[in-house]
């Protein structure tokens, strides 16, 4: 039984790995597509995100769900919400990576966990213990000094961090499972990404057929680049603690930071190193209460964790 049981917790770690080292290196996709533009690219990647989870679904004979949704006008409200929300982290995210900003995209995802924090604080009125106040205080003024360093409020970080904070919000409310949100919220988006397509289309303006089946058939593939990733987290989550998976998170965004300076060659002058220290500093800060508290109380918390049902953006 406990062979069986560390078998278990290593798939879970694999698999662990495989998402978040997915979404580390999906910078190393987007890029791909161009000519496409980022609008085009999202639009593809909602509609061919439903196909396949759809298809997926249609397999694994999921479908119940569905119709207690439907019956449940709350529920789709904030499934619309959820959409919404995710659909600017997506876009912002695209473009970003194929901007020349893969570093402060990396930026969003490490100071995520701060703004989920400082969210609960603000929305759902949570107490936090001094540390955790601590790391808000090291997290602000990680801004003020990239606010210094860009010459600009590093803008594309914080619509990141406070756009999947937001959806993991949402999502908390929803309680649906990964797949199942999943195709719920690109139910949501596929009719006006579809129009889009289709008016581009029209236009003469589509890249999908007009640079060869090979371009054609990466769009298609953005389907699977979000699916799959989620898959990998979903069978991760039900095998390790929580607080495993909250280390794991981390991984997404370092491998983003090392690309964008290693692969893509962007900037990193003194002031941005200065910023994005602070910022290391108030996770470890966090993550060591956090463990701290864990042993403590002996329960399963660890450090602010994607939902599983997430995507993105931790690539997102």
């Amino acid at each position: 039984m406990a062979k069986k049981s560390k078998s278990e917790r290593r798939t879970g770690l694999l698999n662990g790995f495989a998402a978040y080292g997915m979404w580390g290196l999906v910078p190393l996709f987007w890029p791909l597509l161009k000519p496409a533009g980022a609008i085009e690219i999202l639009a593809h990647r909602m509609v061919w995100s439903l196909v396949v989870v759809g298809v997926a679904l249609l397999v694994m004979r999921r479908w119940a769900w569905a119709g207690q949704l439907l019956r449940q006008p709350r529920k789709l409200g904030l499934i619309t919400v959820a959409a919404a929300v995710i659909t600017v982290n997506w876009g912002v995210y695209i473009w970003a990576v194929n901007s020349g900003h893969v570093v402060e995209a990396s930026l969003g995802y490490f100071i995520n966990p701060l703004v989920t924090i400082a969210m609960g604080v603000l929305l759902l009125k949570e107490r936090l213990r001094p540390v955790q106040w601590a790391a808000v205080a090291v997290g602000l003024a990680a801004v003020v000094v990239l606010t210094i360093g860009y010459g600009r409020p590093p803008w594309i970080s914080l619509c990141l961090a406070f756009s999947f904070a937001t959806y993991g919000l949402v999502k908390k409310k929803v309680n649906l499972g990964g797949l199942e949100s999943l195709a719920a919220e690109t139910a949501v988006q596929f009719v006006p990404a579809l129009a889009y397509l289709l008016w581009l289309t029209a236009h003469g303006d589509s890249t999908f057929t007009a640079h060869g089946p090979g371009h054609g058939a990466l769009l298609a593939a953005t389907g699977v680049v979000t699916a799959l990733p989620l898959v990998c987290f979903g069978a991760a989550a039900i095998r390790v603690p929580l607080s495993t998976l909250g280390l794991l998170q981390y991984l997404a965004p370092v491998f983003q930071f090392l690309l964008g300076i290693f692969y893509f060659h962007e900037a990193m002058p003194p002031e941005r190193w200065a910023g994005f220290a602070l910022v290391w500093l108030a996770l470890t800060l966090l993550t060591s209460d956090a463990w701290r508290f864990m042993r403590r109380s002996r329960m399963p918390v660890g450090i602010p964790a994607p939902s599983p049902a997430s995507s993105a953006p931790v690539d997102a």
